[in-house]
């Protein structure tokens, strides 16, 4: 069968954790023929209530190394020379880069009250700051036709995060990052989407969570990563050209607004 990404190099940032949605585009991608950079950071997932195995973005590339040619790259995106660095490997390793999906994100609970200027820079040093410059350094090294950003937003102005503000506040930020670049990098033949994963389980939920949102959700039921990376992989595979800049929903209509 003729593999529609065979010969591109995708760099999937986030790609950490097994049941997140970075690993379930790797899959995706991998499974379309494209050879992959995987970004991981350990010591972020580890501080979370979900938590990491040690040795996890190892066998997660294994899982993909009976597909694809596939590396690991451990960064701390926060850090403001990673995104040259992260580049630069992949186009070293690979010979180049054609797909760039920023899924890496920095979330933590923090309402008004609870704001301080710390969590608001590490949130926006990962979730604004780190995405446009990797889009920059893309840009600089992509070369031909079909070269595709993914950035992916968690829904910022369908409705209030009041507990995440520096989340929100970031997240949202990115979606407008894209559809300010989308004209620039059409003009060097680059398409960029941002995707909206609504609700997704990656192990953060409880049981009640996770039967809340399923109530409220449209099919009775949660989103899972591999929803995600179906919709990455087809906008990473399709044309869409007049489609770029666009924020792409993955989520049925939620109940939540009309019971409100």
């Amino acid at each position: 069968m003729d593999k529609p990404l065979a010969g591109r190099v995708a760099l999937v940032t986030g790609a950490t954790r097994l049941r997140g949605i970075g690993a379930a585009i790797a899959h995706a991608l991998a499974e379309d023929g494209a050879s992959l950079l995987l970004h991981v950071y350990r010591p972020y997932d580890a501080a979370r209530p979900w938590g990491v195995g040690a040795d996890e973005p190892e066998r997660l590339a294994a899982e993909l190394a009976a597909r694809a040619l596939v590396e690991t790259r451990e960064l701390d995106l926060a850090l403001p020379d990673s995104t040259r660095a992260l580049v630069g490997h992949a186009v070293a390793r690979f010979g180049r880069l054609d797909i760039l999906v920023n899924n890496a994100a920095c979330s933590e609970m923090g309402d008004l009250a609870r704001l301080d200027a710390a969590q608001l820079d590490r949130h926006y040093a990962v979730n604004l700051r780190a995405p446009a410059l990797l889009c920059r350094e893309f840009a600089r090294v992509q070369r031909g036709p079909g070269g595709c950003i993914v950035n992916l937003s968690s829904g910022q102005g369908l409705g209030p995060m009041p507990e995440e503000i520096a989340y929100a506040a970031t997240k949202g930020g990115l979606e407008a990052l894209t559809s300010s670049l989308a004209p620039w990098l059409a003009a060097r033949g680059i398409r960029i989407f941002a995707v909206d994963p609504g609700p997704t389980d990656t192990g953060w939920m409880s049981d009640a969570q996770r039967a809340e949102l399923a109530r409220l959700s449209q099919d009775g039921r949660v989103g899972t990563p591999d929803d995600v990376a179906r919709v990455v992989r087809a906008l990473v595979k399709g044309d869409a050209r007049d489609a770029s800049g666009q924020v792409v929903r993955v989520r049925g209509v939620n109940r939540a607004a009309e019971e409100r």
